[in-house]
């Protein structure tokens, strides 16, 4: 006779979210294969009951009670080659596969287009969602479109890049439209040398930060296995990097979005305030004479109404009195000591706990500047 085991204890919310906080889900499923993630979706909601995707859990905020609902974890996996013009590279990536996989597998490659997205946590099927993007690149800038599986109707579809309507960390499928992303289409540049002569060069550097440390200007070319290098040591600076051995990786990463504003507004704002126009003015033009000398040229019409302009939240954090590594008393969620966009886990926190640091920032930001920051991680079961 042997000795009965201990049921296995239930799997916590907060053993599959990076901000390791969470409780129990009433069912959770991972279908391990596309075909069975679709199938297993389609009895989930033929159920009636609430469901909620995970896939590397980076960007989700799950509250203590837990979920009353079915949690569909996403951890198919897979990367096939496409057809693609001479010069291009066509991948098809399923919507489990760990984003920083597949860029480290891009960069192995020679292949140019999502380098600078290195470290970002999480699946690849959660990348279209939030358009991800960070050091002057963009998912958008690479995506050609997704597999999508539509809670509406339960068929399987095709959303191009257009469709999904991408914006600054927002889309369609953010915006309301209900289903399951069950792979990723993304075209990049072949930059690997002919005769293998030389390193293959990234994408050009669109971000002065990654410029300066990388020592060179804006859109020059660097060897892409180096930009990776610089993006990673620039993100695990700040924490933003999953590292066991950092307590500030704890986080969801960034828990607010760069708040964006009308220039009007920007303009009653301190003058140091940065801000980066998102619709810029027109270039200034010089206007010459007709060949008589006498009549102008045509004057281009005046761009409608005033621009918006991208505001950094980390500042306004910082401007209102909120150091890196504040937190409030006897709570066990802190900002980093990094960087004042993450609020991390310091050890036992509540999802309470982090909601309430998150509602005291937004609060301090508010009154100081008149600018509601908005969270970026997907809340579950909590209210900010």
């Amino acid at each position: 006779m042997t000795d009965a085991q201990p049921p296995a204890a239930p799997t916590a919310l907060a053993d599959l979210t990076t901000m390791r906080v969470g409780g129990v889900p009433a069912r959770l499923v991972a279908p391990a294969d596309r075909d069975a993630l679709v199938a297993t979706a389609l009895e989930v909601w033929g159920s009636g009951d609430d469901w909620l995707l995970l896939g590397g859990g980076s960007n989700t905020i799950a509250g203590d009670d837990g979920f009353d609902g079915t949690v569909i974890r996403i951890v198919t996996r897979g990367v096939e080659r496409l057809e693609a013009p001479d010069g291009r590279v066509r991948l098809r990536v399923q919507a489990g596969e760990p984003w920083d996989d597949l860029v480290a597998l891009t960069v192995r490659n020679g292949w140019a287009g999502i380098e600078a997205l290195s470290g970002i946590p999480g699946s690849t099927g959660a990348a279209p969602v939030q358009n991800i993007g960070a050091y002057g690149q963009e998912l958008e800038s690479a995506l050609l479109g997704i597999e999508f599986l539509d809670y509406r109707t339960g068929e399987v579809t095709t959303l191009t890049k257009a469709e999904l309507g991408l914006g600054y960390r927002m889309s369609a499928l953010k915006g309301g439209l209900a289903g399951i992303v069950l792979s990723v289409d993304l075209e990049l540049a072949d930059n690997t040398v002919p005769g293998g002569v030389g390193a293959p060069l990234s994408a050009p550097v669109g971000y002065a930060q990654l410029a300066d440390a990388l020592g060179v200007v804006i859109g020059a070319r660097v060897p892409i296995a180096e930009l990776r290098r610089s993006v990673l040591a620039l993100r695990s600076s700040k924490g933003m990097v999953l590292d066991p051995d950092d307590p500030d990786s704890v986080s969801a990463g960034s828990f607010f979005t760069n708040p964006i504003v009308s220039e009007n507004f920007a303009r009653s704002l301190p003058r140091d305030a940065p801000r980066w126009p998102v619709t810029p003015p027109e270039p200034d033009a010089v206007l010459g004479l007709e060949p008589d000398g006498v009549h102008p040229l045509d004057v281009p019409p005046l761009p409608d109404g005033p621009y918006d302009v991208k505001l950094s939240a980390a500042w306004l954090i910082e401007q209102a009195g909120i150091r890196r590594g504040y937190g409030l008393p006897g709570s066990a969620a802190g900002l980093s000591s990094k960087h004042t966009l993450a609020i991390v886990n310091r050890g036992g926190a509540s999802a309470q706990d982090v909601v309430q640091l998150a509602s005291f920032i937004q609060a301090r930001v508010q009154s100081e500047f008149g600018v509601l920051l908005r969270p970026e991680p997907v809340l579950v079961g909590v209210v900010l």
